[in-house]
């Protein structure tokens, strides 16, 4: 696999890079599980605690 230093496109800028090269670092890190229990939990959470907030409502 080819480091993302090296595939630079021709006229990059160095924000450009910089923006490049940090999706390339996210991209490396592992991810959470989407979906299943814990998203499930979370959002029945959220929803219990809002019943009591009226004025936090939309």
């Amino acid at each position: 696999m080819a480091d993302p230093i090296d595939n630079a496109p021709p006229g990059e800028t160095p924000i450009q890079r910089a923006l490049r090269l940090k999706q390339a670092a996210l991209d490396k890190k592992p991810k959470p599980p989407r979906g299943g229990r814990f998203q499930r939990e979370q959002a029945a959470a959220h929803a219990s605690s809002s019943k009591s907030k009226p004025w936090m409502s939309r």
